[in-house]
């Protein structure tokens, strides 16, 4: 573990990425096998990729709740995506959030996307000027909202690291609100999903494990995230807000409260996750791309993966409006469904 810890500090820092991950998501899922194919040349270790492996097929660990997948390996190691086949067994190896840095598995992609990052390595004023130099006024927006609710509804106040399991509960109702609202697959109906989270959230290590954060206007819960918690990093994972409150968009203002936050803290980077939502577009400064696709060997279960995506392109490519998403939400909505069960 000690080399792979080293290994990841060299610029590959996420959560998703660190061996702790990968335990934890073994842990909530015992009668799933996690796999890590370990790179080795002269005797020595030069890198590490996990995955959740099944009969024939691979995907990340912990999916649909990994949010990044990738190769921990030092920076000149040449990578060969059909190698991590031989080396986890499986005729197929679905990549879902690969970071695209990783060269080696670009050619492997069908899709493209990014992360939005806010990176305030340089302080929470210096981020806060940059985004009024950019002309986008979403901090002085959330500022401007932040007093309106403190005069009609009650003094705001930032909880980071919340210990009260009334937060926690009331994060989750909204989140499955939400779900059902947006005719989703709730994530949270499968046991391990829990598990998971629970193990997070109980951690102890000061490098590894997960928080949630509020705000509140005088007594009331106004918005919780929970956030994975790595290295220099906060992921935003799960975020939600009390509907009551909407007017004073009490999610973005705990981002703001939370950036501000990490000025006393040795963390320096937010990760919003994937998503091309408006509030992300104006808090990011930086973005990460993955790619989406596979990696797979002459076999049925790549065959299958291939008519999928073929399915896919026609359909995008007829001008049939809303109609020509339909095969890509399925595809996605059946990804999410393996991973689950």
């Amino acid at each position: 573990m000690e080399r792979w810890l080293a290994l990841q500090a060299d610029g590959l820092e996420s959560p998703f990425l660190s061996p702790r991950w990968a335990q934890a998501v073994e842990r909530a899922q015992p009668n799933r096998r996690v796999g890590v194919a370990v790179i080795r040349e002269g005797g020595r270790e030069r890198g590490f990729f996990t995955a959740r492996i099944d009969a024939q097929t691979a995907m990340p660990a912990g999916a649909p709740m990994c949010d990044y997948q990738g190769v921990v390996a030092e920076p000149d190691l040449a990578l060969d995506p059909k190698a991590l086949l031989a080396a986890l067994n499986v005729d197929r190896l679905d990549l879902s959030n690969m970071l695209a840095s990783q060269t080696a598995f670009v050619p492997y992609g069908r899709a493209r996307d990014a992360s939005r990052v806010v990176d305030v390595s340089q302080g929470f004023a210096a981020y806060e000027a940059d985004r009024k130099a950019a002309g986008v006024g979403i901090l002085k927006d959330a500022a401007k909202k932040r007093r309106k609710a403190a005069r009609e509804v009650g003094e705001p106040r930032f909880t980071a690291f919340s210990r009260d399991r009334r937060d926690l509960a009331q994060l989750l109702a909204w989140k499955r609100a939400q779900f059902r609202a947006t005719n989703q697959t709730d994530i949270f109906d499968t046991p391990w999903t829990l598990r998971l989270l629970e193990d997070l959230l109980a951690s102890t290590d000061p490098d590894f494990g997960a928080g949630v954060f509020t705000l509140h206007f005088g007594d009331r819960l106004a918005a919780a995230h929970l956030h994975l918690c790595g290295g220099p990093i906060v992921h935003g994972w799960l975020i939600a807000h009390d509907p009551a409150f909407e007017r004073y968009s009490p999610g973005i203002a705990l981002f703001a409260d939370i950036l501000a936050w990490m000025d006393t803290t040795p963390y320096s980077r937010l990760d919003l996750g994937g998503g091309d939502y408006r509030f992300k577009r104006e808090l990011a400064n930086a973005e990460e791309p993955v790619i989406h696709g596979f990696v797979g060997r002459p076999s049925a279960a790549a065959l299958v993966r291939h008519a999928a995506y073929g399915v896919v392109k026609v359909a995008e490519a007829l001008p049939l409006g809303a109609v020509s998403e339909l095969p890509a939400k399925a595809m996605r909505r059946m990804d999410r469904w393996r991973g689950l069960r």
